[in-house]
């Protein structure tokens, strides 16, 4: 077996008395697709920067395509590429101005420069738009340049920072199309995301919560192994009101909004939730609460997600 594109053993980050990544350990496979995922304050991008070489662990280590990040980094950072939501692309240069500079802060040798942006260009959909101005063109136009511009170099491992935060459905829809390209190119992607419909797309995922991994595996052994108990989905005109009277209904561990519905978490098995769905009807025509809708469905990710968030708060307060 080869070695892992990326690993962490018993990696730990302290700021002071505060620890912002807790012991994490996982690995990412070459070519993969590595979700990320975590809230803001989770450890998420603490973990990333001592991935990337750009902060030093306090204790345990992490390897980059075989490189310590510890006493190799310049080895490490030679081996990435990294893209935030946020990437510094110039706008007053143009498309092929901002591909020639991070070619140049990357290193890349002048007698590759034209073949690479070629191919750079060809990847994202640019061609015929060398001169375009980057102030003109749309977010995911910029995201995919963006992109074209952090993989310039032929990095082995990508690092993606929320990277299509801010950009319409389709234009998502074409980055990941994108990402899932460079990936069976052989490129390690390492990607976190705050949207659950793309963490669904990666091949493995790893949540972090307050600096420790909470689960990892395929999105499918995740929702399989993490979600304990049944999820019953209400569609009322009143989901305020209706979660406020639903939370003390006998069997409910978990009630929360999921957009303008509300998903009831019960201990009930799924082929027995007849008495659940008539307490929580009970209690709701009792209140004059319209019921539209209630049913049990599958888990999603983002429903484990906040099963595994309460479930870990609880344990804290325990």
């Amino acid at each position: 077996m080869t070695e892992p594109t990326v690993q962490a053993v018993n990696l730990r980050k302290t700021f002071g008395d505060f620890v912002a990544v807790d012991n994490i350990t996982f690995s990412v496979e070459k070519g993969e697709v590595f979700g990320f995922l975590g809230p803001n304050g989770a450890g998420k991008t603490t973990t990333v920067k001592m991935l990337c070489g750009l902060l030093m662990p306090s204790s345990g280590s992490a390897k980059i395509a075989g490189f310590d990040v510890a006493a190799q980094p310049d080895d490490v950072k030679n081996s990435i590429g990294y893209m935030s939501q946020k990437f510094s692309l110039y706008s007053d240069l143009s498309v092929s101005e901002n591909i020639e500079f991070f070619a140049n802060i990357y290193g890349v040798d002048n007698t590759m420069l034209k073949a690479r942006k070629k191919d750079i260009l060809g990847l994202v959909g640019l061609e015929g738009r060398e001169h375009t101005m980057t102030s003109s063109l749309s977010a995911g136009w910029k995201q995919r340049l963006a992109l074209g511009c952090s993989i310039i170099h032929e990095p082995r491992i990508l690092f993606l920072d929320e990277p299509t935060a801010g950009v319409d459905p389709d234009s998502r829809r074409m980055f990941w199309d994108l990402i899932y390209s460079l990936a069976q190119k052989g490129m390690t992607m390492f990607v976190t995301t705050h949207y659950m419909d793309e963490a669904e797309n990666c091949k493995r995922l790893g949540f972090i919560y307050n600096g420790k991994i909470i689960a990892s595996g395929t999105p499918l052994e995740i929702k399989r192994t993490k979600m304990r108990g049944t999820i019953i989905e209400i569609d009322t005109d009143s989901p305020s009101e209706a979660l406020r009277l639903i939370k003390p209904v006998e069997t409910m561990k978990e009630v929360s909004f999921f957009g303008r519905l509300i998903h009831a978490v019960t201990d009930t098995p799924a082929g027995e939730t007849e008495q659940p769905i008539k307490a929580i009807h009970g209690v709701l025509d009792r209140n004059g609460i319209k019921v539209n809708r209630i049913s049990t469905i599958p888990p999603s990710l983002e429903d484990i997600f906040i099963s595994l968030i309460e479930q870990e708060d609880s344990h804290e307060k325990a």
